[in-house]
């Protein structure tokens, strides 16, 4: 038995409340079960009860056995004089209190609905099972399923939320800013992805706005930043744009990276860094204002029809400044941009929508359910369960599920695993 299943059988009241005493007969009546405490103290506060008649206010706590309270010596913490009921599974001792009285406790074994116990005893909490609920979890009402995806898919954004607040705070809110910081750390994808967002925020987007009118600037800006400018290479393309960085830095006082920053080991040629930033530096000239552009845009045909472009002439026929290639556009494709979407494109469009109080978060669903779902071994193994993943949405969702409960054995947090206790 664990105590987060004796926290969530008190706070929906899964058993008998009618009757309930003490270890010593005196009746006891719920007015308020109290609110869960997450931090250090009483498992429950401000609960409101009546005993033996007597209506009393203060803390719960809760131990598998009564002798857990010495074994966690809450009689020498203060915080822990409050406390009006102790709840129990198992009880082994009686606890006293500072002024000598026995501490009123209720045993739950004796009252929780049997059924409930069975039920949660059918997680399997050890590793030999890849999640808890694995021989239960197909038999989950569609519609609840559908509903907790939605709800986790939500859980998801608002963890990559976490970082777009904090490019917003350091760019003074500007969204277009912290659009080219995402798509960017996005072009470098896992390898390359921190590399790319340090380029990024190396430069000063005023700075970077001013230089976008010009392809050719923006080019050997970014390329002179990350490092890449400066070699020798006798190739007209490349001093060209060396001598224009060269112009560049004197102007904005510019301090540039290194190259060796950006990993080209065991890449494909699509994903080298030179790729990636020829594509960003493309994709920015052509639309100064991406983010306001993005937000109206409500389907996945739309998106991909904004982000068709080709790379300038040189990176046809290139992958790095040196060597050459079969002439190719190397446009983004489309499963490219179904993870900018994923990652970049739709977490700062719910940021915009909840700071702006804007309340539109089905667009984001709707959107989102448009992009096809994820290939991994996360996704693999929900759909052997007869749990797959329909499109991105759900994809997402899945994987949130797996990490964020699954793994870490929150069944009872989940609406899954809450429908299988209560069934």
């Amino acid at each position: 038995m664990k105590e987060e299943f004796l926290y969530y059988v008190w706070q929906y009241k899964l058993f008998s409340t009618t009757q309930l005493v003490t270890t010593t007969g005196n009746g006891i009546q719920i007015q308020k079960t109290g609110v869960l405490n997450k931090n250090e103290g009483p498992d429950f506060l401000n609960a409101q009860l009546i005993i033996d008649d007597q209506l009393w206010a203060g803390n719960v706590e809760m131990h598998v056995k009564s002798s857990d309270w010495y074994v966690h010596k809450h009689e020498q913490d203060s915080n822990y004089d409050a406390v009006i009921l102790h709840v129990v599974w198992e009880h082994d001792t009686v606890i006293y209190m500072a002024n000598n009285c026995p501490l009123p406790t209720l045993v739950l074994k004796d009252v929780v609905r049997k059924e409930v116990v069975l039920n949660y005893h059918q997680f399997n909490f050890k590793n030999s099972q890849w999640i808890p609920c694995e021989k239960q979890i197909n038999s989950i009402d569609s519609f609840l399923l559908k509903n907790w995806l939605e709800r986790l898919y939500i859980e998801r954004l608002e963890q990559k939320s976490i970082l777009i607040d904090t490019l917003l705070k350091e760019s003074n809110n500007n969204y277009e800013a912290v659009l080219f910081q995402l798509i960017a750390k996005n072009f470098g994808l896992k390898v390359n992805g921190n590399a790319f967002l340090d380029l990024a925020k190396s430069i000063d987007y005023t700075i970077f706005r001013k230089v976008a009118t010009h392809e050719n600037s923006l080019m050997a800006l970014l390329f002179g930043m990350a490092g890449f400018l400066d070699e020798n290479i006798e190739n007209p393309y490349f001093l060209n744009l060396q001598e224009e960085f060269r112009y560049l830095k004197h102007k904005y006082n510019l301090k540039s990276l290194s190259k060796h920053n950006f990993l080209f080991f065991r890449m494909r040629p699509t994903n080298f860094p030179t790729i990636r930033i020829a594509q960003l530096v493309t994709l920015f000239s052509l639309h100064q204002h991406l983010f306001s552009k993005l937000l109206q845009l409500n389907t996945k045909v739309d998106v991909y029809s904004l982000l068709n472009f080709s790379v300038d002439d040189f990176w046809q026929e290139h992958y790095t400044f040196e060597t050459t290639s079969k002439k190719s556009p190397k446009k983004l494709t489309k499963s490219f941009i179904d993870l900018l979407l994923i990652n970049s494109i739709l977490p700062l469009k719910f940021v915009y929508l909840r700071n702006t109080g804007a309340k539109n978060k089905q667009s984001i669903i709707s959107l989102i359910e448009q992009v096809a779902a994820e290939k991994n071994t996360i996704i693999k193994r929900f759909t052997e369960l007869k749990i797959p993943a329909n499109n991105a949405m759900e994809s997402q969702a899945l994987l949130t599920l797996k990490n964020n409960y699954c793994t870490e054995k929150r069944c009872l947090d989940c609406a899954i695993g809450n429908s299988i206790v209560r069934t």
